[in-house]
């Protein structure tokens, strides 16, 4: 790899399919979050890391008895429901019953996405906050929004304006280099915040209606005989040197 990419140039080098939450929040201290065996996926589970101010830091805007609760209890209850499916998929994939994986795969997003938010909601607060960004933050967001001003009244309306319950969320758009303001009804929707996509498959059915008709599973199949496994290799070495995973 040359080593003088630059950091954008890596992230947009992804080809990343989630507008992710920042990218370098979370997954940049990966290790701290997820635990120290990187080389043994199947045996990592996360961690819920410590608050960074004390419950009642945040006082008067949010108070001491929320942030004990949301942190203690609802951020704690997705740390062991994403540590409980991880151990579930684990023994899926030593046993070979795969039966429960749709249901698993909607439980490790729900939870794992509850866990990375959560993380990086408590990590964007402090009780030093001076209400306003500067340096070169500042200057992508003019950019990106028109101004400060702009960026405030549009991610409060997006905020304001989610259906249920959900996220107001600002984010890098990796192809364009541009940021971006999304809501999230549901904080999962399949996914997990933050990854990097290194392998996939499309299963649209314009992806292989013409050949295959309805027989999806053949095509699947087919697929793997056609992966190019070097240029996924590349985008796994550009996603560790971007977040220091390994």
């Amino acid at each position: 790899m040359n080593s003088s990419l630059t950091r954008r140039e890596i992230i947009k080098g992804l080809g990343m399919g989630t507008m992710a939450v920042g990218l370098s929040g979370l997954l940049a201290d990966a290790h701290r979050s997820y635990g120290e065996n990187s080389e043994d996926l199947t045996g990592v589970e996360c961690r819920q890391l410590p608050l960074p101010y004390t419950h009642d830091a945040l006082e008067p805007y949010i108070d001491r008895e929320t942030v004990r609760i949301h942190y203690g209890k609802h951020h704690a209850g997705y740390v062991r429901g994403f540590n409980k499916t991880l151990r579930t998929l684990s023994t899926a994939r030593k046993s070979g019953d795969l039966s429960l994986v749709k249901h698993l795969s909607r439980e490790i997003a729900f939870h794992g996405s509850g866990h990375v938010l959560h993380t990086l909601y408590w990590e964007n607060m402090t009780p030093k906050g001076d209400g306003k960004p500067e340096g070169e933050l500042l200057g992508v967001m003019n950019r990106s929004f028109g101004g400060f001003p702009a960026f405030r009244s549009h991610f409060s309306a997006a905020t304001n304006s989610v259906e249920g319950s959900g996220w107001g969320i600002m984010a890098m758009e990796p192809f364009h280099g541009q940021l971006v303001i999304l809501q999230a009804e549901k904080h999962q929707d399949l996914t997990l915040w933050g990854v990097y996509p290194l392998l996939v498959c499309d299963v649209w059915e314009h992806a292989y209606y013409l050949k295959y008709q309805n027989r999806r599973a053949e095509y699947v199949e087919s697929f793997f005989n056609i992966i190019n496994w070097p240029e996924v290799e590349s985008r796994y070495q550009m996603a560790k040197r971007a977040t220091r995973f390994a």
